[in-house]
């Protein structure tokens, strides 16, 4: 195991089915942690990376996210794979 793999990635990635795409985003959204989300082509291009603010409560997290919702929608129309990565914040100090 190298030095790289033995500290902690802060970043998940999961690959889903684009049909699944605004589902798992608004699950992800109402957990709260987040603190950047990437959403990528499985050839590794990227459709779109939302910086998320710390500080915004649920319910305005998604109005404020509603365009970005939708424009995931039209993209997991049109593709049908994508990988998501997940940027966690920190909890743990």
């Amino acid at each position: 195991m190298s030095e790289k793999d033995k500290s902690p990635d802060p970043r998940e990635r999961i690959t889903l089915a684009g049909s699944e795409l605004v589902d798992y985003v608004k699950g992800l959204l109402v957990e709260g942690n987040i603190r950047r989300l990437i959403i990528r082509k499985p050839d590794g291009d990227t459709l779109l990376e939302v910086p998320l603010s710390a500080g915004i409560a649920v319910g305005g997290i998604l109005t404020l996210m509603a365009p970005i919702l939708a424009a995931l929608g039209a993209m997991a129309a049109l593709v049908a794979k994508v990988q998501v990565e997940i940027e966690r914040r920190d909890e743990g100090g």
